[in-house]
């Protein structure tokens, strides 16, 4: 089996892209991770296989094909491409999928990423886009979104840690603050910021960042979970090139090793998990990738997770074995997640600040560990980061994967 090395990595702004086609997001974001091949590329020639993960582009824009629609807009037509779906980690089976064609020697050098053009529709339309994730048959007839599910996950974690929402607000603190030093990120400002910006309109100004989030101009979205508990609604996409070792040589002499991958599942509804403050995807798929890299938990640096919702950053970092169970939050509330900390979480902003666009999320995670290990994270940039790890899931972490990359 060969290695598998990371060449290259790029993504677009990610944000509100009103006037971009999902194409032109392709194409941008491509033409960044060919500029970051450290003796360039070209694309056309050197390529010989694509992946891209799109959750829903039939809906956002009543398109389909999205696999040889990447070919055509990058030039690489008449060569194999896919498109892959785990709703919110598409671009992770892209990643996955690309890892194995090269380790097993079937291709060596391929073209890995996704897209999301979610602000198409209304917030009403993505959230019943959204919705598909979740269970058909048990849940949406109920009436349950997205957030109602982590809001419930929210409440029995309360329930079980004897944790409150104020304490969980360490987290989007945290995370707004990172994304003010990430020039990609849909948001980039402090929350006290956004608060006084929000207050501005109605005469009202807040002193500390509590004050702002317990105020009604951070309103409930489904309780306990209020607006800045959850990420924002987000266009972007993201790309990564990966090659066997000896063709890694011929394009950089710091390629980053993809040392561990995992995957896993969950039941898709929530009623039938025997534990609701965890997922049996990220701790299997986490299993799987720290024993084919030979670490554990304590040997990261650096970790991007899947924060969709703040309470999920605390969920993954326990499944992960980062911090015990019970001691998520009380880890963000002691700094130790922060950039300082011992185990840094999000350097970008995570979804939080950073955005959401579903299918590129897993991609976007990749390009910043990739950064870290590089040491081209500039402000935000991990101290003698050697080892990084992504955890990307899918929908209620139905499904999971997990990435442990190595300089």
């Amino acid at each position: 089996m060969k290695k598998v090395y990371a060449i290259g990595a790029g993504m677009t702004k990610f944000g509100r892209h009103p006037v971009k086609t999902g194409r032109e997001l392709i194409i941008e974001a491509a033409l960044e991770t060919v500029d970051s091949v450290d003796r360039g590329i070209d694309l056309q020639k050197d390529v010989e296989a694509s992946w891209i993960g799109y959750f829903t582009p039939e809906l956002y824009e009543h398109q389909g094909q999205y696999g040889p629609i990447t070919s055509d807009c990058l030039g690489l037509v008449p060569k194999p491409a896919w498109r892959t779906e785990i709703a919110c980690a598409s671009s992770s089976a892209a990643i996955l999928t690309g890892f194995f064609a090269v380790r097993s020697g079937v291709f060596d050098l391929v073209l890995v990423g996704g897209i999301e053009k979610m602000t198409t529709l209304s917030t009403e339309g993505v959230t019943d886009a959204l919705s598909i994730a979740a269970d058909n048959i048990f849940e949406l007839p109920a009436g349950i979104t997205f957030p109602g599910i982590f809001a419930l996950i929210a409440q029995a974690y309360f329930k079980k840690y004897n944790v409150t929402w104020e304490d969980l607000q360490a987290i989007p603190i945290k995370s707004h603050h990172n994304g003010t030093l990430n020039p990609k990120a849909q948001y980039q400002s402090e929350v006290l910021e956004l608060g006084n910006k929000f207050g501005k309109k109605k005469g009202i100004s807040f002193k500390d960042p509590m004050d702002f989030l317990k105020s009604p101009l951070n309103p409930t979205v489904a309780y306990p979970l209020r607006l800045f508990d959850c990420c924002p609604i987000t266009d972007g996409a993201s790309f990564l090139l990966f090659a066997s070792e000896d063709v890694a040589k011929k394009y950089t002499d710091t390629p980053i090793e993809m040392a561990g991958v995992g995957n896993g599942t969950e039941t898709l509804s929530l009623h039938d998990r025997p534990e609701m403050t965890s997922s049996r995807a990220t701790i299997y798929a986490s299993k799987m990738a720290y024993k084919m890299a030979g670490v554990r938990p304590k040997d990261i640096d650096c970790t991007e997770v899947h924060d969709c919702f703040s309470i999920n950053e605390v969920i993954q970092i326990e499944d992960l074995g980062l911090v015990p169970r019970g001691e998520g939050i009380k880890a963000a509330k002691e700094g130790r997640t922060s950039l300082d900390g011992d185990i840094p979480i999000n350097m970008d902003g995570g979804l939080k600040s950073k955005g959401h666009p579903v299918g590129a999320t897993g991609a976007g995670m990749f390009c910043e560990i990739w950064k870290q290990l590089r040491g081209e994270a500039g402000k935000r940039q991990i101290p003698d980061a050697e080892i990084g790890m992504i955890s990307n899931v899918g929908g209620s972490a139905a499904s999971a994967g997990v990435f442990i990359l190595r300089r």
